[in-house]
């Protein structure tokens, strides 16, 4: 036993140190948030004047989450229902041209997203979609949907199929089977997929920057961004504080409720390859 653990011991400490670089930033900035700062709301002992002056920010912060919360539950939903799909069908149907429209669809990684807002916002323009939440939506979700994909086909991979076979001689259709039996299977590859699309939706600044104009349909990153244009270009760094302590809340929570299945969802595609 004492060998074992003695064993273990570098893991432990490896583990250990990952954990203090990656929180001591969180922890850091949670107690600036709180404490006194010069030029703050809160210049002097500690409190919550920064997230006062950040709950009051121009069309107020319940309007920034309540966008954020909407362009978020849009990708998701978005980002789930294409990748289910595209997935189910990549694994399990055998079509011409198959392997080659699946590394097409990867190659889309290799692309930086950024470089193509510019023509998505002159397209979203056309579609009367631009400034819009649904728009930045949609654009947020097409940028999800390569790795999504990939991540959805190797967790359908992952299902034996005889359990889809068993379902269609038991009088299941195609959608049947996918509902009943191959949906429970790969939940922890959509909860995977969702966590990662709500992330990367939640936090994402440069689309809004370059899609949304009006401030009232700011997300919170860009309206924590934002913030230090109302003293003349100077920075409210406890406001901005504040705003990234606000932001990462909702990140944590959903992670530690589900990162059992997220790390499920990771070592299905793990094992398969």
């Amino acid at each position: 036993m004492l060998t074992r653990a003695l064993g273990r011991t570098p893991h432990y400490v490896v583990a250990g140190g990952l954990a203090v670089i990656f929180l001591f930033p969180l922890l850091w900035n949670t107690w600036a948030s709180v404490s006194g700062q010069p030029g703050t709301a809160q210049e002097s002992g500690y409190g919550l004047g920064n997230y006062r002056t950040l709950l009051d920010y121009d069309a107020g912060l319940w309007r920034y989450l309540f966008n954020s919360t909407v362009v978020s539950a849009l990708t998701v939903a978005l980002t789930l229902g294409v990748s289910l799909l595209g997935g189910y069908a990549f694994a399990r149907f055998d079509f011409p041209g198959r392997n080659l429209l699946f590394l097409l669809t990867l190659a889309i990684l290799m692309v930086p997203y950024a470089t193509l807002l510019i023509p998505l916002y002159v397209l979203l323009g056309r579609l009367h979609l631009q400034n819009s939440l649904i728009g930045l939506s949609l654009v947020l979700a097409m940028f999800q949907l390569p790795f999504a994909t990939f991540m959805m086909r190797i967790s359908f991979e992952a299902v034996p199929r005889e359990l889809e076979e068993s379902a269609l001689v038991d009088g299941c259709g195609t959608a049947g089977a996918l509902r009943r039996v191959l949906l429970p299977a790969v939940r922890p590859g959509l909860i995977t997929v969702g966590l990662f699309a709500f992330l990367a939706a939640w936090n994402d600044f440069i689309a809004p920057l370059i899609l949304i104009s009006d401030s009232e349909k700011a997300p919170l990153p860009l309206a924590v961004a934002n913030l230090r244009q109302q003293s003349m270009g100077a920075v409210d760094y406890g406001a901005t504080e504040a705003g990234v302590v606000v932001l990462a809340v909702p990140c944590l929570l959903l992670f530690l409720l589900l990162q059992r299945h997220y790390i499920r969802g990771f070592m299905s595609g793990a094992l398969k390859g």
